[in-house]
């Protein structure tokens, strides 16, 4: 039976689904770096991966919802019961619950940036935005309150439901990051020496390729659509029967990386024709982009421009990342329950990321394994939670699931799709499981 709380079009689903993919790792991390492993030799390798593993494993996490009308948790108990399997969903809520911890830190310095921009306070820090940037994460107080109010927008958002909320904001937020890249690169490419920077990032060059470029690409593959954590299969489960969910996965996917790509093509033409280093890592958000736009005509109009963009796909996430703990801890009910819950959980995830907040300022000192509060969080979620949950939801998918229950979900009326269900079939059940754990094995330092 399915659960009261539902989307009211496939056209609110996907973009959900789509926000909640593209996030800081699309539109930074992606571009970043397509530009120094080899360019559009790269961006092929992301597209194939795309297509060969996460497609599938997307399309396995809208089963496993769709079919059940159940949160992530209860999902796996139905089609599993008495057996220990819907661990995969408390993996699934802790992850998201952790990422999110830290995640809206990096949102909550989007925000100090965007209330200097809005103040003029910008002008007022002599060292540029190397400073402005030092000041945003070292200043413990400024940080805090920043990543209060970011993680404020998003139970604001999740509170209110899935339509009235979620829905409501991604059709809104989602046109909004489009259009907004459209103007960002319609104005990048106007600048002197720009297709310099769009055959930097697009021109293959495949002497750069090696493996560990490729098993990069690998891993971006399925980190970057929100699989691994059952977000899409609590997202999915709002789903009505009607809806095609191959249709869904794919124009997340292509949705994705076409995002990917136009961050590419606003930020590489900008970065290059003033004379900016590329490979600038985190600085290329918050230190060396801002400075691109200082040097062109309304540039402070852009960069606010740039930082509302970011902040939209930084909350389109972040309301999945919320949505999946609220679900699971009232099993979607509507009205007070799930506003309590929202503001309960964003409470506690907002003290639980202070740690984080902190690590570049009175906690700066505080390390595990050589790493920082913040990055060690990171390296917990993005290097072994979300390749576990990936695999254990590849596992669960081809191997615990009725193959009957697999092949109606995708195939549906149309029996053309036959054929594409045995090869999703064969792909989830030998190849998703083995790239994912070649990956994992790589990260951790074992091959």
């Amino acid at each position: 039976m399915q659960q009261e709380e539902q989307w009211s079009s496939k056209l609110g689903f996907i973009l959900a689904s789509a926000g909640s993919a593209i996030g800081l790792g699309a539109i930074w991390k992606l571009p970043y770096v397509t530009g120094v492993s080899g360019g559009g030799a790269f961006i092929l390798l992301f597209l194939l991966f795309s297509v060969l593993i996460g497609l599938p494993l997307l399309l396995g996490e809208f089963i496993v919802g769709r079919s059940t009308g159940k949160e992530a948790i209860s999902a796996y108990k139905k089609i599993a019961p008495g057996s220990k399997w819907h661990w995969i969903g408390y993996l699934g809520v802790f992850t998201c619950f952790i990422l999110l911890s830290f995640y809206s830190v990096i949102g909550g310095w989007i925000v100090q940036y965007l209330v200097y921009g809005v103040t003029g306070m910008i002008d007022q820090f002599s060292g540029g935005y190397s400073e402005l940037f030092t000041d945003a994460v070292s200043n413990p107080i400024a940080a805090v309150i920043a990543q209060g109010v970011f993680l404020l927008l998003t139970i604001v958002v999740v509170a209110k439901g899935v339509q009235s909320g979620i829905e409501k904001m991604n059709k809104i937020m989602m046109p909004a990051l489009f259009i907004l890249f459209i103007v960002l690169i319609a104005r990048s490419l106007s600048l002197d020496n720009a297709m310099e920077g769009v055959a930097f990032f697009l021109k293959p060059d495949f002497s750069q390729i090696t493996s560990e470029t490729v098993l990069f690409a690998m891993g971006q593959s399925f980190f970057s659509l929100s699989v691994g954590v059952s977000v899409m299969v609590t997202y999915s489960s709002y789903l009505s029967k009607k809806e095609s969910l191959v249709q869904s996965a794919v124009s997340v996917v292509g949705m994705n990386l076409f995002i990917s790509i136009l961050a590419g093509l606003a930020i590489f033409p900008a970065v290059f024709s003033l004379g900016f280093e590329p490979a600038e890592g985190p600085g290329l958000l918050f230190i060396v982009l801002p400075s691109v736009f200082d040097q062109i005509m309304f540039g402070k109009a852009f960069l606010f421009i740039f930082l509302a963009l970011f902040l939209f796909a930084t909350l389109t996430s972040a309301f999945s990342m919320l949505e999946i703990v609220v679900a699971a801890l009232t099993k979607s009910k509507g009205g007070s329950a799930r506003s309590k819950a929202s503001w309960m959980i964003g409470l506690g995830i907002f003290l639980v990321g202070i740690p984080s907040a902190l690590s570049y300022s009175v906690l700066g000192d505080v390390t595990f394994f050589g790493k920082t509060i913040f990055d060690s969080a990171d390296f917990l979620v993005s290097n072994i939670l979300m390749p576990l949950g990936a695999f254990l939801i590849s596992i669960f998918v081809s191997f615990k699931m009725k193959k009957d229950i697999l092949r109606s979900e995708i195939v549906q009326e149309s029996k053309g799709l036959n054929g594409l269900f045995t090869v999703w079939y064969l792909l989830m059940r030998y190849v998703v499981p083995g790239v994912i754990l070649v990956v994992f094995l790589n990260v951790v330092g074992v091959i």
